[in-house]
């Protein structure tokens, strides 16, 4: 087959492990050749230059790490230096492709790649930098048998790799796609920690010094990002979409002289000479149905035809009944929004249906950009798909290992796809390279900024510092002005801080809680003062707190000032005795020097050195270790640059090196340079030693806590998050926790591979075993397939473990479940039906279609009824719905458990939090009865594990109630006027960020409790402050209005009691926000 498609193959069969050694020695690259002509690189001394071929891909047949094979697979620490250094200076495509040896057909066909499968082909190779694996047949009966389709899909690949390679950079075609999702809130051109329009215009220029052709925009001063993205935003709107794409050139011509004109309905970015596009022109086509259907063929056209009737075709429909597909064109390069995933109302619809497809616009909107100029196609030889995250991958189909019927596969084709993602999120780029044959390129996180303490909050430090020193000169226990303490009580009330640091009369006695305005005369001032010392330590704690600062612009390396913050946040308390800024200018003093030695000054610094310098060698030891820690850490964020080196090598057909994902907090040095083809980990080692120990810990205090708040009884069931992303960064903590709350612990093979779960004796344990209910994401269940079985056959032995009931409450549950006649009555790990990912309770929190707040957690416990492990699904299913099983452990679910896995995504900034977790305790709380005391269901606690603090085992780990995190993150964040401004700076991007937290907001007002404090400071601080609105709605009109709807929205619901003045102008800025939105839509 591949020869037949032009492909000259060279089969190399190997009789062993060390496939590198082949590499090595027999194959070569005229990358490789051309480095060593120019010194760049050495071969080992092994090479063969008289045999060695001359190849311009690797594929890799077998899985497996390139150095050790099956052996490498288990052997720790195994040198992965040594592929990659192979890897790089070869230069070219590394690909996995083989068929599956542990699974049948039908089986792939059914339910994706499972288990040790799965490790093999993806997971391990992936360590080395694989990409574009291929499935290419499997199991039939006895014999391995290839799928015809599947070899070719391979051989497409490959091709267009090569074909990429060979292309003169002037005449390549390149494809660069947006994201723009959710509709109508200013999405267009965000994407997460990214400043998009400055990394657009970046990108543009980049590609200019490398010989592509992208038009006139680099000689244009007046271009600019942001106008290439107020232009996409304009293709964007419905009214430009139902004209048809004849007229689109002509609605943006008419906004840049409106823009011109001074009218503020449209951006001011197109005011600029030739509205700042730099001499892009809107290149767009209307797609017939027919023509849709000679791209994609009869067979996904059925389908298509089937999943979006005529009278419902999705999004992207000229009112002429046209599919319409639209960008901006600079030269070569094309620019577009990637189309939205489903229809108004229920945006996601077909993101959680397996038989569901993509509406006929999405499907034209790739075809069009992968078809032949001759054939009236954009003709693209790759996409970049620039920042976190798209779409494309997430298409019904395959979980894993598509097949000719997932939609990521049908839609990418065989197009080279470069994935600007986020260095912190390994979990969902894993999806990306996966399913959407992403080759990823990794950003850095932005600088940390610490939180500081702001208005009401810094004058109550100013108070409690006068009394502290009003104490230290008057010694009398009882004695201290009580005006101060009445100021210092007023300011905490006006702070929002009662629930956070509660005063009690009595510590002991919590019915003794002050709850009135004014400081009852029986408080003594010992007691007092106790308060105030945990009063100041909350203020230090709030002070000290970071956030990301601002966004990242893709290859940018960091300012003096953004080094200082990753320094200072790295290192912490560390740098007592170290200045960060003195650090950083040493180190510049010290690359200078670098930069200007010579070899001769080389010999007179040894010389001097040798001869005359006895105390030199003294000095470099005497050196402080943290700051050559720190010395490194600066090299390292200054090799940013390398993530648009990275882009250009996937354009040029090369290899891109591998790197584990992660953030510098969490990770340390082993993240960056960021640039990179980013993988998680070896699945086999989790949790690793340190996630065990911490592990241990958070459950410990997690029973502590359930205790102290229920009069000593333990919890019988907890219902434990186990999420892809913080499994990833933390080394398998969730799972640590999980397994500690059972009373189990994981066992090792002799190689450090986890092999089984065992149960710890009860004589050992000393306390009951806590029931569990695993909640696992989509990417947690596809990626870990292998730590899924051993937890699930941990289960069934708890289940089954000759224990008394009261000692053992996984054996209560099920033996009770038993008795109701309902099988597998251990089943504790549940998810999204196989292939599907998500609650769905984002989306509807985001339309507003809902109701009462109850129907959130009945959507989250619908979306989550599909059981796994070794013991479901059998021969060809992966899952069972088992929801008699997820309702006895709803019932009985007494808290939930969430970690937190990085400081730049708390439970307040994205909607997955609140989605999952939030919805999880609202689907326990709706099972429960009435609690006597408040009239309403009784509560379930959810804690909040944040794995970023307490990393040493003297160091406790925070594990807190969500009320308090939230009122933590919202005080730290987005109540902070240091956060506020940031996200200002970032124009429209900025200002998407910040309506994304209101809708977050909303969604925990819904499934928790948002304080009133929290919503009256938000609308003070974002609406009701004239300069900051203005700058929002001029940088973003459809943010601003959603920030304003969200706040009514709140109040409508109950969330919010705010005054009759306040919800008057909230409703007279959102007519206006509404009107400006309508007349900057209105065509001329």
């Amino acid at each position: 087959i591949m020869e037949a498609q032009g492909l000259i193959p060279v089969p190399i069969f190997i009789n062993g492990v060390e496939a590198h050694t082949i590499v090595r020695d027999l194959l070569t690259s005229e990358s490789e050749i051309k480095a060593v002509e120019r010194g760049h690189c050495s071969r080992d001394t092994t090479y063969k230059p008289q045999t060695a071929v001359p190849v311009d891909a690797i594929v890799n047949s077998i899985g497996f790490p390139l150095v050790g094979g099956p052996a490498g697979s288990i052997e720790a620490g195994r040198n992965l230096d040594v592929s990659s250094t192979l890897l790089r200076d070869m230069n070219v495509p590394y690909m996995v492709a083989g068929p599956l040896l542990l699974q049948s057909i039908p089986q792939w066909k059914t339910n994706g790649v499972l288990g040790l499968q799965s490790v093999v082909l993806y997971s391990l190779p992936e360590l080395d930098g694989a990409i574009d694996t291929v499935v290419l047949g499997g199991l039939v009966g006895d014999k391995i048998a290839l799928v015809p389709e599947r070899v070719r899909k391979l051989t497409s690949r490959l091709k267009q790799w090569i074909k990429l390679r060979n292309t003169p950079k002037k005449d390549k075609k390149i494809a660069i796609s947006l994201y723009g999702f959710p509709p109508n809130v200013g999405a267009v051109g965000t994407a997460a920690l990214l400043d998009v329009p400055s990394s657009l215009e970046n990108l543009l220029k980049r590609l200019h010094q490398e010989g592509y052709n992208v038009g006139n925009f680099v000689d244009d001063p007046d271009a600019s990002g942001e106008s290439l993205v107020a232009a996409l935003s304009i293709l964007c709107e419905d009214p430009v979409i139902a004209v048809g794409s004849k007229n689109m050139q002509r609605a943006v011509d008419a906004k840049i002289e409106r823009a011109k004109a001074g009218d503020e309905t449209v951006a001011a970015t197109l005011a600029r000479t030739g509205g700042g596009l730099g001499g892009a022109v809107v290149r767009s086509k209307d797609v017939t149905s027919d023509e849709l259907e000679n791209v994609v063929g009869k067979y996904m056209m059925k389908k298509i035809r089937r999943a979006w009737s005529e009278k419902e075709r999705g999004p992207g429909v000229s009112s002429e009944g046209n599919l319409v597909v639209s960008g901006i064109e600079l030269g070569n390069v094309w620019i577009t929004v990637q189309p939205l995933l489903g229809v108004e109302g229920d945006p996601m619809r077909l993101l959680f249906e397996r038989d569901l497809t993509p509406h006929p616009q999405y499907c034209a909107a790739y075809e069009y950009m992968r078809l032949d100029e001759k054939e009236g196609g954009i003709g693209a030889q790759a996409v970049i798909h620039l920042g976190m995250h798209g779409t494309a991958e997430w298409l019904p189909g395959q979980s894993l290992g598509n097949d000719r019927q997932s939609w990521s596969d049908e839609l990418i084709g065989d197009l080279p796809n470069v994935y600007v993602y986020a260095a912190n999120n390994p979990s969902e780029s894993i999806l990306a390279k996966r399913r959407g044959y992403g080759t990823i390129v990794s950003y850095n996180v932005p600088p940390y900024g610490r939180a500081g303490l702001y208005l009401e909050l810094a004058n109550l430090k100013d108070l409690i510092e006068e009394y502290r020193q009003e104490r230290m000169t008057d010694e009398s226990e009882e004695s201290t002005d009580d005006d101060l303490k009445a100021a210092i009580w007023s300011s905490v009330q006006k702070s929002g801080l009662m629930k956070d640091i509660p005063l009690y009369l009595d510590a002991s006695n919590k019915d003794t809680l002050v709850e009135s305005a004014d400081l009852p005369e029986n408080l003594s001032t010992s007691r007092f003062n106790d308060w105030v010392a945990g009063l100041s330590d909350y203020l230090v704690e709030l002070q000290t707190r970071l956030f990301s600062s601002g966004l990242h612009v893709l290859g940018d390396s960091p300012t003096d000032e953004e080094l200082f913050s990753y320094i200072e946040a790295y290192f912490g308390d560390e740098l007592q005795d170290h200045d960060p800024r003195e650090i950083i200018a040493d180190w510049h003093k010290q690359k200078k020097n670098e930069s200007t030695e010579s070899p001769l000054s080389d010999f007179v610094n040894f010389f001097v050195k040798t001869f005359f310098d006895s105390t030199n060698d003294e000095k470099e030891e005497s050196e402080p270790e943290i700051r050559k820690e720190a010395y490194e850490i600066l090299d390292l964020l200054s090799e940013t640059t390398e993530e648009m080196e990275s882009v250009i090598r996937g354009l040029d057909g090369g290899f891109v090196a591998a790197a584990p994902g992660g953030d510098l907090l969490r990770d340390g040095k082993s993240v960056l340079p960021t640039g990179r083809n980013i993988h998680a980990l070896d699945p086999y080692r989790m949790p690793s030693a340190g996630a065990w120990s911490r592990g241990q810990r958070i459950a410990k205090e997690l029973i502590r806590q359930h205790q102290e708040a229920n009069a000593g009884k333990y919890p019988e069931t907890i219902a434990v998050t186990l999420w892809g992303l913080d499994a990833i960064k933390t080394r398998g903590e969730s799972v640590a926790i999980a397994l500690s709350l059972v009373g189990a612990k994981p066992v090792k093979e002799g190689t450090g591979r986890i092999v089984r779960f065992d149960l710890v004796p009860l004589e050992e344990l000393g306390r009951p075993r806590v029931d569990v209910l695993a909640s696992l994401s989509g990417i947690f269940r596809d990626s870990f397939a292998n730590i899924v079985d051993l937890l699930d056959d941990m289960f069934e032995r708890a289940a089954m473990a000759d224990e008394p009931i009261e000692m053992n409450f996984i054996k209560k549950h099920a033996s009770e479940l038993s008795a109701e006649g309902v099988d597998r009555p251990a089943a504790r790990l549940f998810s999204n039906p196989p292939g599907d990912y998500g609650s769905m309770v984002n989306e509807v929190i985001g339309s507003g279609d809902w109701e009462e707040a109850e129907s959130l957690g009945e959507t989250w416990a619908g979306r989550n009824v599909f059981s796994y492990g070794r013991n479901e699904g059998g021969a060809t299913k992966s899952g069972t719905a088992r929801p008699a099983v997820l309702e006895k452990l709803l019932e009985s679910t007494e808290r939930v458990v969430q970690e937190v896995d990085s400081v730049e995504y708390g439970i307040t900034d994205i909607q997955e939090y609140y989605a999952n977790t939030g919805a999880l305790k609202k689907a326990a709380e709706n099972r429960k009865a009435i609690d006597p005391k408040t009239g309403k269901k009784k509560k379930v606690a959810l804690s909040v594990v944040e794995a970023f603090t307490g990393s040493d085992d003297s160091t406790p780990i925070p594990v807190r109630d969500v009320e308090d995190v939230l009122r933590i993150e919202y005080r730290s964040k987005l109540l902070n006027p240091k956060w506020t401004e940031a996200m200002l700076q970032q124009g429209s991007g900025g200002a998407y960020e910040v309506s994304q937290r209101f809708t977050a907001m909303v969604g925990w007002a819904a499934t928790s409790d948002v304080d009133n404090f929290v919503f009256d400071q938000a609308a003070e601080r974002y609406a009701l402050d004239d300069d900051v609105a203005k700058q929002l709605q001029k940088s973003n009109p459809e943010a601003f209005k959603n920030v304003i709807r969200r706040l009514l929205e709140a109040n409508g619901r109950g969330m919010w009691s705010a005054d009759d003045g306040t919800l008057e102008r909230l409703r007279d800025l959102y007519s206006d926000a509404d009107d400006m939105i309508e007349k900057g839509s209105a065509q001329q």
